[in-house]
């Protein structure tokens, strides 16, 4: 699981069908994530997010076993938004 922030969001008309009926949205990882070498995500939201929140994401099999299901064509989920993050006693986000 990892820590990013939605950036974008991706309008598909023509996908598999595992995935009709779900929100695509790009995340960006946030920068000291081990996620972040990979760059720019799409991922799918289960929760609501919107652009600009900070986000859970879960990647590979994880993220397809909390959908409804299994054999989905997806390989990240948002899972979660986050409304702050502390580290060591620093608030490194704060959503309000």
């Amino acid at each position: 699981m990892w820590i990013g922030t939605v950036v974008g969001n991706v309008v598909s008309t023509s996908k598999d069908e595992s995935l009709v009926g779900s929100k695509l949205l790009i995340v960006k990882p946030m920068s000291n994530s081990s996620a972040n070498k990979i760059g720019l995500i799409v991922a799918v939201d289960t929760v609501g997010a919107g652009n600009g929140e900070r986000v859970l994401v879960l990647q590979g099999t994880s993220a397809r076993l909390i959908l409804s299901n299994k054999n989905s064509a997806v390989d990240a989920a948002i899972v979660g938004i986050i409304d702050s993050v502390e580290l060591d006693e620093r608030l490194l986000h704060d959503a309000d």
